[in-house]
């Protein structure tokens, strides 16, 4: 709905239906989680791409919830390998202590080389797509893709058998998943607390 694709969640009228990605809610909780990991941080970057309309309200809601928690974050815009490599630069000429990667899908599909950039750079890194922690990220925080793919492969189905898409509800992800790669933790000589471990869903050796 925040960009204007959806009347409602029931009823979004038009063409645009599925399963949401959370973007917008997830956000604050990546702010909250990378704190946990990084005790005493106060200037982290947030990797954003001004491109991508659906990162609109989660960098809203990520700036408000920086905000609160007494946290000053530098935006850095990227939308192609290269911007991404000059993003990182500034982040250490700003002396950023770590990077919050918003889900532009340019960075999903970027994920390793931001994954390696922020290890290079030695910044601890969150993301909300737990393929990135498996590709060398520090952390994440947000649905399960692969069960995404599922749910919307059922609307499809009910599409191509005649329902309207504005007609259909679009799903919301009720399961979130916390996955913390203490691989990447040790080569930032970070020590992830017992309790943040607990919270996790998953840990990578």
């Amino acid at each position: 709905m925040a960009v204007g694709l959806a009347q409602t969640l029931a009823r979004p009228g038009g063409n645009a239906t599925g399963v949401s990605n959370l973007a917008t809610d997830v956000s604050p909780k990546l702010v909250e989680f990378l704190l946990a990991a990084v005790p005493g941080l106060s200037h982290p970057a947030v990797l954003s791409d001004p491109s991508d309309p659906t990162i609109v309200a989660p960098l809203k809601h990520l700036r408000t919830a920086a905000q609160s928690l007494n946290v000053d974050v530098i935006v850095c815009d990227a939308s192609d390998p290269a911007e991404i490599e000059s993003a990182f630069a500034r982040m250490t000429r700003e002396h950023a202590g770590a990077v919050l990667v918003l889900s532009a899908t340019r960075f999903f599909l970027q994920r390793r080389l931001i994954a390696d950039l922020a290890l290079r750079h030695r910044l601890p890194s969150v993301f909300a797509w737990r393929q990135a922690t498996e590709s060398g990220g520090l952390m994440s925080y947000g649905r399960n893709l692969a069960e995404g793919s599922r749910r919307a492969a059922d609307y499809v189905d009910k599409i191509l058998k005649g329902a309207r898409p504005g007609d259909l509800p679009i799903e919301q992800a009720t399961q979130l998943e916390l996955v913390i790669n203490l691989k990447t933790a040790k080569a930032l000589g970070l020590t992830i607390s017992q309790l943040l471990l607990l919270r996790a869903d998953e840990v990578i050796q």
